[in-house]
């Protein structure tokens, strides 16, 4: 059994690593990587050079991210020159090793049997595989809190404190607070424990020994102390004052200030207005089916395994992957990019559906119904493996048959949420032009940063573009990964566009699509508009669409220079074109409701606001119009929209005039307040 365990082990080992040598650079990587120079600088200047403190817009500082840094360490010592193939290398790494220590503890509460139970779940867990790739903040967290979850309940169930086990648990809680300020929770766990675990005994016999209470107690505070303080050794602004910015660390992080727009449910939405279900609903129709089936085992047969000592170690289990969910839906945090911040949960959730499956087999005695029982699970096993296997390296875009797969949640919910396609249209690219022989200056737009894909490329010039502004820019080709692309396009199968050359697909799904462009008349059109010459736009524009009229961006910069000749019914009809490409798309239904109040058509204007805040519920200027066409008969209505504004920007310095206008006939002293106010912002 043992052989067969390290066996399996070192083959997902090495599957792992060839995971980590296909994947694309993530979303966040740059930024982490570039913090993690910045922190070394520092350290290498003995404190000198602070750039690392300095992070207005990423916040990075405020993150330990010691698992980035000390990869960088080794990168700067050995020279070593493909920075991101050593960078997901480690993150393979790490992630086994926390799946490694999940499979021990499996047989620590089990037996063999539940730690190579562990080992095949796992295997078969795409969204957690397609995250050791190159996610080296939620994975070596997921790897800090369940070795420090591990090591609590055998640093507990030991009368006698080990020395090895006190350590591993100090290194695991010092590396969880080195990643991610959230780790403080590991030193709350084991306190929490200290008192039920003590508690439990004391009920349990009637009495506690104070010497053996008093010696564990001193014991998780020395854990606790030297975790903090090992914590600090590569985090240069918890370093500057340990106790006061570990603690606002932790408050910016519990609510982190960058919020983004993701699709969830077939709708566009901020990621701090989500629904309360978010967090669950993302986990339920992405773990596979196989683990939930072992949850069920695990509850429906848990009467019959459990003891007075072990329902303490699986209560605790539980426990720990339960309260982070449920503090986080309590508090309404701001969440997105799936579930991969809660990433760390996920071996717990192993853990417990493989003790369930065990015990689901010796519960039946190899009878009749184990080969049926063995065919349904085997059954659902093959879901998350076939997609594995024809869609690698994006094992992260896994969805299960509650939503029927990828191609059931297309549209939906997110797909390459972390841009790791970039790298394969990139590659792809680069053949595509050295077969067509472009060796001339070549532009690269891209929705995600290419830069490293092309460095060995002087020709090439690489550069991020959004989707949506691509008429504004100037290129040649665009790499463009399916994110923030509209759901109409999508659902209406408007993207890719036609001038597609090379599509990526998952499950049948394009997740990226290189575009060769067609015509810079757009570019030219925007550049004289911009310029002021509207008549050299105007035709520019107008050809530039008889060539590509899949772009609102288009219609919409047209819209604007026909507005500037005065042509106002043209520019609506150009407008009402671009949203029949994008019905969501935010400034043409700006522009038209603006339009409708310069006509007086007020119901026209009034039905493309809310239309608008109806797509984007943080468009602020819509509120303050909309606001200024109810009548005075509906003032309580207006105010109720305008206070809808402030609470999601209390700073929005117009809708807090207009708040006050609201009040000038009927309330003067409210109005001044609110001027006051007004007068406090720039």
């Amino acid at each position: 059994m043992k052989f067969l365990f390290f066996g399996i082990a070192t083959l997902l080992l090495l599957i792992m690593l060839k995971g980590g040598s296909d994947a694309g650079i993530s979303g966040d990587e740059y930024f982490h990587y570039d913090q993690s120079i910045s922190v070394y600088n520092y350290l290498a200047s003995l404190g000198k050079d602070t750039s690392a403190l300095n992070t207005p817009n990423t916040h990075l500082k405020y993150y330990g991210q010691s698992f980035d840094n000390l990869t960088t360490i080794l990168i700067k010592w050995f020279n070593i020159d493909d920075v991101f193939l050593f960078r997901h290398l480690s993150c393979s790494i790490a992630g086994w090793l926390a799946i490694m220590v999940s499979a021990l503890f499996a047989i620590w509460l089990a037996g063999w049997e539940s730690g190579m139970l562990v080992l095949i779940l796992f295997a078969l867990s795409p969204t957690f595989l397609g995250h050791t790739q190159n996610n080296l903040k939620d994975i070596p967290f997921a790897l800090s809190y369940i070795t420090a979850t591990y090591f609590i309940l055998r640093f507990f169930f030991n009368d006698k404190t080990r020395i090895l086990n006190a350590l591993i648990l100090t290194l695991s809680i010092a590396f969880s607070i080195s990643i991610r300020s959230g780790g403080l929770i590991l030193i709350c766990y084991l306190f929490l424990f200290f008192i039920v675990f003590n508690s439990f005994k004391y009920f349990q016999n009637g009495r506690i020994d104070l010497k053996v209470l008093r010696t564990k107690f001193l014991h998780s505070l020395f854990v606790s102390v030297g975790a903090l303080i090992l914590s600090l050794i590569l985090w240069p602004y918890a370093q500057k004052d340990p106790i006061n910015n570990i603690l606002k660390s932790y408050k910016v992080m519990a609510g982190f200030p960058t919020t983004i727009m993701q699709l969830f449910e077939g709708k566009m939405e901020w990621s701090d207005l989500m629904p309360w279900y978010y967090l669950p609903k993302y986990m339920a129709i992405t773990i596979p089916l196989l683990v939930f089936a072992g949850i069920a085992a695990f509850i429906i047969l848990s009467k019959k395994f459990f003891n007075k000592e072990n329902f303490l170690k699986y209560s605790f289990v539980i426990f720990t992957v339960l309260f982070p969910i449920v503090f986080v839906i309590y508090e309404k945090s701001n969440l997105y990019g799936s579930w991969r911040h809660f990433l760390f949960v996920y071996p717990s959730i192993v853990l417990v559906s493989a003790v369930g499956l065990y015990h689901l087999f010796r519960y039946l005695k190899y009878s009749i119904l184990t080969g049926v029982v063995f065919l349904f699970l085997f059954g659902l096993a093959l879901h998350p493996l076939k997609f594995m296997i024809l869609n690698h390296p994006y094992y992260y875009m896994y969805y299960n048959q509650t939503v029927g797969g990828l191609t059931g949640a297309y549209g939906n919910y997110e797909t390459d949420y972390y841009y790791n396609t970039v790298r394969k249209a990139s590659e792809w690219l680069k053949i595509y032009l050295k077969d067509n022989k472009e060796v001339g200056s070549i532009k690269i737009a891209s929705n995600f940063s290419a830069n490293w894909y092309f460095r060995d490329q002087p020709n090439v010039k690489s550069y991020y573009c959004q989707y949506d502004n691509r008429s504004q820019k100037d290129w040649d080709y665009m790499i463009v990964a399916n994110s923030y692309i509209p759901e109409s396009l999508l659902k209406n199968k408007m993207w890719p566009p036609s001038n597609a050359i090379h599509v990526i697909y998952a499950e049948s799904i394009p997740v990226c699509a290189i575009l060769k462009r067609i015509t810079k008349l757009d570019l030219q059109g925007y550049d004289s508009l911009i310029n002021g010459h509207t008549e050299n736009s105007c035709r520019f524009f107008a050809n530039a669409l008889k060539l590509n009229a899949q772009d609102e961006g288009i219609f919409y910069n047209f819209a604007t220079v026909l507005l500037k000749e005065g042509k106002i019914d043209s520019a609506k009809v150009v407008l009402q074109s671009a949203l029949k490409i994008n019905p969501g798309y935010e400034a043409a239904l700006m522009y038209l409701g603006n339009i409708a109040v310069t006509q007086n058509i007020q119901n026209e204007a009034i039905r493309y606001y809310e239309t608008l805040i109806g797509y984007n519920r943080k468009y602020f200027e819509a509120y303050v119009a909309l606001s200024k066409l109810l009548p005075e008969t509906e003032i309580a209505k207006a105010r109720s929209l305008l206070k809808d504004c402030l609470t999601l920007n209390p700073g929005f310095k117009p809708a807090i005039i207009a708040l006050a206008d609201t009040y000038r006939k009927s309330d003067p002293k409210i109005a001044r307040k609110y001027d006051e106010l007004a007068n406090t912002y720039k």
